[in-house]
């Protein structure tokens, strides 16, 4: 009876907590019978276990815990799930670090993940860091040796060269630099760029993933930390700076090949200026004739989809397609537009949405329009269901751009884009809230006071609480904005404050309708965590990049999207903020294209150029064509299931 009543409990919880598919319980029981009848026999349950799935195994062995098959049973279980997980081997296997199986294990871990290895062999103490160090596996061995070098981090994206002895760690340590010697910056991002040609040539053609290839401290990931912090940081800050020959001279040293790296890995970051001036400092690098095409297969073709969604954001497509003959510069085209339906998640179709929503030239847009017709038409000729998806909806989507007839809610199944009614905004007791995200930097300390004083106190009363200001209409229509002080972000304390603000709205039944972020882009991703699931309307800078814009509409399915293709400028996001919350607070239907022509007349009437450069790389909820594909496709997969 206590092996029923153990069995009963532990199946309830298991499925409780979906450990186990309810739809297992009749093996459950079955097997149950066997184990209770080999036990009472004081025989060993182990054939059982190795007979039933892993779940099943994993809840009557620990039933059977007095059984002489005991220990057998849960190392055999043990082996199955790190066969299943293998990113999960070195979490678990303390308890068996003196099996005979451990060495191997170790191997297998370090083949899913070198990284993890390495984070786990620089502790050389625990019981798991002394398994590494004494395994004899020659890809461990070089991961233990790398760990404990001055900088191992730095050596890490090399991993897979200095396996084929391609590398030795002394010619990267010249460039690293090491016993009071200092790094070389330009030397050692010119490795990587060599480095991640020859990876790219091994993954794409060759069907080969070099080690340490991607991951937090992979190669990709250092040319980015590298290209921003070394080349794109130094010209953005002396953006103000007018002699080229200063503001440039960070990227002097770099060839064209690099600075085509340095441009696709600063995406989010780098400035509209210096983009362009980057661009032409690249077409100077090929020479008096340069060639647009010959680039892109020196460095064969990687992120070439990037580097065009970036030249037709910042308007310089047209001037690259001309470094090539017409005919080449078409079937690169094609190739943008191809195969998009093959990458494994929907980011290359977004870069193709967005850069048809900043590209000017007519004849280009018609090119890459037929481009996708063809393409869909090839994707129902094979029977190709998601090709046929990506592509009728890119087309629905870019003809509306050019038809203002065409109405994209009832085509593709999305809420209007081009309106949003307060109605919509409101809660059922009728208030707007709105929540302000703030950064304890030295930017969001600046931008915080200009931020409250733009509310007149005619029009608004503002309460300071603790960690956050509270801001509330006066007219008839109640809209509420909280926004957490810039508190010391060394101290972590604007990130309490977020937390606690974020609570205090929850229990209250405050649930924002409008969200707005502060910050730079690298702070966006705390600010998706946090905000309220379903907003209205969200005020971006820069959305930094695919990942961040798919995970703000899978939160918001249905929110209208304000971004800016480069860093977010105060001076133009306070208007924006302001032309919103009189709009809301008068209880008027928000037209986005009212809006952006009312903003428009207002900034190209300033003085300063700059202002109207940088109206010009924000992004209305109606022009997002990236965000309007997401939504239209998601839209899509839930009516298809």
């Amino acid at each position: 009876l206590n092996y029923i009543e153990e069995l009963v409990r532990d199946f309830r919880t298991a499925w409780k907590t979906r450990k186990l598919n309810p739809a297992l319980g009749p093996v459950l029981v079955n097997y149950f019978y066997k184990l209770w009848k080999a036990n009472l026999d004081s025989a060993s349950i182990l054939p059982f276990i190795k007979e039933m799935p892993y779940e099943v195994g994993m809840l009557l062995t620990d039933i059977f815990d007095k059984n002489v098959g005991y220990a057998d049973s849960k190392k055999m279980l043990f082996l199955d799930y790190c066969n299943q997980h293998p990113d999960k081997i070195l979490s678990i296997i303390r308890p068996y670090v003196n099996e005979p199986f451990a060495d191997s294990l170790v191997v297998v871990a370090c083949k899913n993940d070198p990284e993890q290895l390495y984070d786990y062999a620089y502790s050389t103490k625990s019981p798991e860091g002394k398994l590494i160090q004494r395994n004899t596996d020659p890809l461990v061995k070089a991961i233990v040796q790398l760990s404990k070098m001055e900088n191992a981090l730095l050596y890490y994206p090399f991993l897979d060269n200095i396996l084929k002895n391609k590398i030795s760690t002394d010619s990267i340590k010249r460039f690293i630099g090491a016993g009071g010697v200092k790094m070389d910056s330009v030397g050692y991002f010119k490795l990587l760029v060599k480095t991640e040609k020859d990876y790219y040539y091994r993954l794409g053609v060759l069907k080969d993933t070099p080690i340490a290839m991607f991951g937090v401290n992979g190669l990709r990931k250092m040319l980015q930390r590298k290209a921003i912090v070394h080349f794109i940081t130094p010209i953005n800050n002396l953006h103000e700076q007018n002699n080229l020959n200063i503001r440039m001279k960070a990227i002097e040293p770099l060839t064209a090949e690099e600075l085509y790296y340095v441009l696709v890995m600063g995406e989010n970051d780098i400035y509209t200026s210096s983009y362009k001036h980057s661009f032409a400092r690249l077409l100077q690098r090929m020479g008096t004739r340069p060639r647009g095409d010959s680039l892109l297969l020196n460095v064969n073709m990687d992120y070439f989809k990037k580097f065009i969604k970036m030249a037709a954001n910042f308007n310089q497509l047209d001037t690259f397609l001309r470094t090539m003959p017409p005919a080449n510069a078409t079937t690169l085209m094609k190739a943008f537009v191809a195969n998009l339906d093959q990458a494994s998640n929907l980011e290359d179709a977004v870069d193709v949405a967005d850069s048809y929503s900043s590209i000017k030239d007519t004849i280009l847009l018609q090119n890459i329009l037929r481009n996708v017709v063809n393409n869909e038409q090839k994707s129902i000729n094979q029977n190709n269901s998601r090709g046929r998806t990506i592509y009728s909806l890119l087309k629905t989507i870019f003809l509306s751009s050019n038809d203002n007839s065409i109405d994209l809610t009832s085509q593709i199944g999305i809420p209007s884009i081009y309106s949003v009614d307060y109605k919509y905004l409101a809660d059922d007791s009728g208030r707007v809230i709105q929540q302000v995200f703030f950064y304890g930097d030295q930017d969001g300390k600046a931008q915080f006071p200009q931020f409250v004083n733009s509310f007149s106190p005619k029009e608004w009363k503002i309460k300071y609480q603790k960690e956050w200001v509270e801001i509330k209409s006066l007219t008839a229509k109640r809209v509420w904005i909280y926004a957490n002080l810039p508190l010391n972000n060394d101290k972590n304390l604007d990130d309490t404050a977020q937390i606690h603000l974020s609570r205090y709205l929850a229990k209250n039944d405050f649930h924002p309708s409008v969200v707005v972020h502060r910050g730079h882009s690298y702070w966006l991703p705390r600010t998706i965590d946090r905000m309220a699931g379903d907003a209205k309307i969200i005020v971006l800078g820069s959305c930094g990049g695919y990942q961040n814009l798919s995970q703000i509409i899978n939160n918001c399915p249905d929110a209208h999207i304000i971004s800016t293709k480069e860093i977010g400028k105060g001076d133009i996001n306070r208007p924006i903020l302001n032309y919103l919350n009189q709009t809301i607070a008068a209880g008027k239907t928000l037209v986005w294209k009212d809006m952006w022509a009312s903003l428009t007349k207002l900034f190209y009437t300033d003085v300063n150029k700059s202002m109207r450069e940088s109206w010009d790389d924000y992004v209305p909820p109606y022009k997002n064509l990236g965000a309007i594909f997401i939504k239209a496709y998601n839209k899509k997969m839930e009516g298809d299931l």
